[in-house]
């Protein structure tokens, strides 16, 4: 039997607003809970999307931290950053673009990111992802779109950039390309909605074997989080747990010249202002 223990904390239960939350493994179950320092968590009781969820008195050891949301959908935006539109030579798009990564590509922090047997020209792309909950968003006007956000975290969009772009494996395969295994890490934690009053205001970092490649802000976006989430939930509903990949700055390693591909052995990191560091090790597919 797994060693783990059970601590008490004093107080009454309170609703989730302000905080940390992380999922994780502990005594064999998967927890969602409040961050209490990194090593522990205090429980939360019932669906983390739920109207009304109420923390326990628990506070377990994090045995194993996992992607802090399973996602109901992975919504991703393309040619998002003005300075990447350039370094790509893509013309600035008028309406958001979508694309949408399968859930095979989920991927915890900490765990490896595995190079494909069909692909050798993997890219990193640092990203704001904002978590939709608790309830669905649906034809939401701009003044009101960041009532339907539950919070945010960080998310590394993975991608094979030879099916995503050269004619010889069709190119153009974004959603392909975009959706081998493991290419979705997220995480560390999902900071609640009230803690960043403004999501285009942060900085972003991606750190490639201790080298900084991306160093930005959310600030550069073309379509900012409000009119994300008002442009998509026009002709979609955005159900509670969905996921928005907000897009990526300047800084990705097919617009290097020569370009800069992960290989096994790497370690890549995503550091997001207000929501901390996610990284992983990158390997092999097995």
């Amino acid at each position: 039997m797994a060693a783990w223990r059970l601590c008490q904390l004093p107080g009454p239960r309170r609703n989730l607003n302000e905080m940390r939350i992380v999922r994780f493994l502990s005594g064999g179950k998967v927890y969602h809970g409040q961050d209490v320092g990194g090593r522990s968590a205090r429980v939360i009781e019932g669906d983390l999307l739920a109207p009304q969820q109420d923390l326990s008195d628990r506070v377990l050891p994090i045995e194993k931290l996992l992607a802090p949301i399973v996602p109901t959908d992975i919504l991703c935006i393309g040619i998002n950053y003005r300075e990447h539109a350039a370094e790509s030579g893509s013309a600035i798009p008028q309406n958001p673009v979508l694309f949408i990564k399968a859930s095979n590509t989920l991927n915890n922090p900490l765990d490896p990111i595995p190079i494909p047997r069909r692909s050798d020209k993997i890219d990193y792309e640092g990203e704001l992802a904002v978590v939709i909950g608790p309830r669905p968003a649906k034809h939401v006007p701009r003044e009101r779109a960041l009532d339907y956000v539950f919070g945010y975290t960080i998310a590394n969009d993975v991608s094979a950039r030879d099916w995503q772009r050269e004619k010889s494996l069709g190119g153009g395969q974004y959603a392909r390309g975009k959706s081998f295994d493991g290419f979705c890490p997220l995480g560390p934690a999902i900071v609640t909605r009230d803690q960043i009053p403004n999501p285009n205001a942060l900085k972003l970092r991606t750190i490639l074997n201790g080298q900084v490649m991306q160093d930005h802000t959310t600030a550069d976006m073309i379509f900012d989080v409000p009119a994300l989430i008002e442009s998509l939930s026009s002709t979609m509903t955005l159900r509670p747990g969905a996921i928005i990949l907000t897009g990526t700055p300047q800084g990705v390693g097919f617009a290097r010249t020569p370009p800069v591909w992960l290989k096994p052995g790497d370690t890549v990191a995503v550091e997001i202002e207000s929501i901390g560091r996610l990284e992983n090790p990158v390997g092999r597919e097995s």
